[in-house]
Formats: structure tokens, sequence, C-alpha cells
């Protein structure tokens, strides 16, 4: 696909911002390394030989017959009878940490939370479970619940941002007085109360905060259509009987999204401290989920184990910080005052 010359100054200018660029790059690391948590991060073995036949226990659910036990249940890999009969009838590959999020550790001589170690890098939470496998998965759960978040609010917000502004009048006003209604209400109440009723877990969580945090493009994009239904191209199309909708989203759109798309960062960044705020207070995910804020509030319960609650503080604080440095990366970039000169 041919880049336009414009668009290359825009690439160009982000390139030149370091900080953004850099952070860009550290923060794609990040995630995509999330990404393959399971390989790097659990409990089972990568590939596992058995009496000259392969399994592979991080894709699929081997019981423990198979390997010669007893139990219909799946294989625990951390039991000492099943590392017996590994080493006798085959081999195993293990991740380089042999926690998952949820492992709990037995076979420790203190009471958790324990000092890192070199099994355990980061040290073990109040429940013996490895702090830095619940951080890695956690990071993960909170980007994807962040990317989703964002691309649903920001499809919803543009979509009503541009109705409003494009038509303007009676539908303008009662969409506004109808934001004003919907923010004021208090969402942290209703997930009380919604998480009294049900459950929480990760799609009733994006279903709820999807209905309210929808809000946060609709001026951006409002006042693009306000002011793009006024330039001549838009009224030659709509006097040669264009219909409003491919007006709207072909014409006047892509100029709105410039502006619309500078703000994605931040709304990402919002997104994933709405959720650690959540799981911090008690009503986000599911206890054991692999929460970020489920381990910040491990790390306030447990005030004499701090390598908790700064191993999460220091991943979450940067963690923002890149992501608010992209943002601004991004804002300067689409910015046309910025923008270099042919």
């Amino acid at each position: 696909m041919k880049l336009s010359p414009l668009t290359k100054r825009r690439i160009s200018r982000f390139r030149k911002n370091k900080r953004a660029f850099y952070s860009l790059i550290i923060f794609s690391l990040l995630f995509i390394l999330s990404l393959f948590a399971e390989i790097i991060v659990n409990d089972k073995p990568i590939v596992l030989s058995y009496q000259d036949k392969l399994y592979f226990p991080i894709f699929f659910v081997y019981t423990e017959k198979e390997f010669g036990g007893f139990f219909d249940t799946e294989a625990d890999y951390k039991d000492p009878f099943m590392l017996d009969i590994i080493d006798q009838h085959g081999w195993a590959i293990w991740t380089p940490v042999r926690f998952s999020y949820n492992t709990v550790s037995y076979n420790i001589l203190e009471p958790p939370p324990t000092k890192p170690t070199l099994i355990n890098p980061l040290g073990l939470d109040d429940q013996g479970r490895d702090v830095f496998a619940r951080l890695l998965y956690g990071f993960r759960l909170s980007v994807i619940f962040g990317f989703m978040l964002t691309t649903i609010t920001s499809i919803i917000g543009i979509f009503v941002g541009a109705i409003q502004g494009y038509y303007g009048g009676k539908i303008d006003l009662y969409s506004q007085r109808f934001m004003e209604i919907l923010s004021g209400i208090p969402m942290l109440y209703l997930l009380i109360i919604a998480s009294s009723l049900i459950r929480p877990g990760f799609w009733w969580l994006l279903l709820l905060m999807s209905i309210f945090g929808w809000m946060s493009l609709v001026g951006v994009v409002r006042a693009e259509f306000f002011r793009g239904r006024e330039l001549e191209y838009v009224k030659a199309a709509r006097a040669l009987g264009v219909k409003d909708f491919t007006i709207m989203f072909r014409h006047i759109l892509p100029n709105a999204l410039v502006s619309a798309m500078t703000f994605f960062p931040f709304i990402l960044a919002g997104s994933v401290t709405v959720l650690t705020s959540l799981d911090f207070l008690g009503f986000g995910m599911p206890p054991g989920s692999p929460s970020l804020g489920e381990i910040l509030a491990a790390g306030k319960s447990n005030i004499h184990a701090p390598w908790v609650g700064i191993s999460a503080f220091v991943l979450v604080s940067s963690m923002l910080t890149l992501l608010v440095f992209i943002g601004e990366g991004f804002r300067d970039s689409f910015d046309p005052k910025h923008l270099e000169k042919r």
C-alpha cells in the first residue's frame, strides 16, 4: 500500500520524537512478550516425551492415566509422582519460570509472602503464588481489556459524534442532554450493585464500562463534523444528491479521525486504569484472576513484604507512562502546526 506524502510526514514526525518512538517499541515488545506468557511462565511442560510419544501439555489437557497414573483428572505436573514418571520414562522441556499465575507453592520454608529468590524472581504473594507470573498474565489481561474497551467505546463515540455534528438541531440537543444524564450516573455504584447480583467477569465488566465510556470522543468528532459539513465539497456533494451517510463516512469522517486518533493512547491508558482500580477495590475480575489491581491490593495488605506492592506499582506506572508518551507523540505528529512543510 502506497502512503500519501502527508502520512509519510506524520510517520517521520513521530519517529523524530524519540521518547514516543522508543516508548512504542518498548510497549509493543512487552505486549508481544505477554502474548506468549504460557511459554514463558507455566507450571506445565512445553513439550513432554513419555514412552517415545510426544505430548504438549500447554496446549492440550492430558489425564494422569495417560502417564501411568490412577486418576482420570488432568495430570498435575508439579506432583513428585508425575515428575518421577517423566524422569523414568521420558523427558520434558519446561518453561523458564515453572509457575503459572494460579500456582500455589507449598514447598516453602516460611509462610508467604516470601522474598524474591532465583526460583521466584519477584517472590511470592500472600497466597503463595509467583508474583512475576501474575504480573505477566495481569499485564496481558489489562492491555487486551483496554484495547477491546477502547475499540468499542471509540466506535460508538465516533458514530454518535458524527450523527450529532452532521445533523445538529434537535438530534444534537437531545443527544447532549442524554449524555449529561448518563455521565451523571455513578458507574462505581452500578458496578457494586451489579457485583452483588451477578459474578463479575471480563465480559460483564467490558459491557458495563462500554455503556458509560463511549462519550470521550463524542465532543471531538462532533466539532469536526460541525466544521466539515460547511465545507464547499460537502455542500457540492449534498447538492448532487449524494446520500448523507456517504458524505458523513466517506468525505468528513477521514478528517475527523485525524483528531480522534490522537486520543486513542490516552483512552487506552484510562481503560487500563479503570480495570486496575476496580480490581484493587474488589469489584473487578473474579478472585484469583491475574489482576494487577489485586496484586496492588495484596501489596497494601502486606506492607511487611514490599516486593509485592513495589513490583505491581513499577509495572502499572511504567505501562501508563509509556502510553502517555505514545499519546503525546501521536498528538504532535497529527497536529497541523507541527507538520513539516514540503
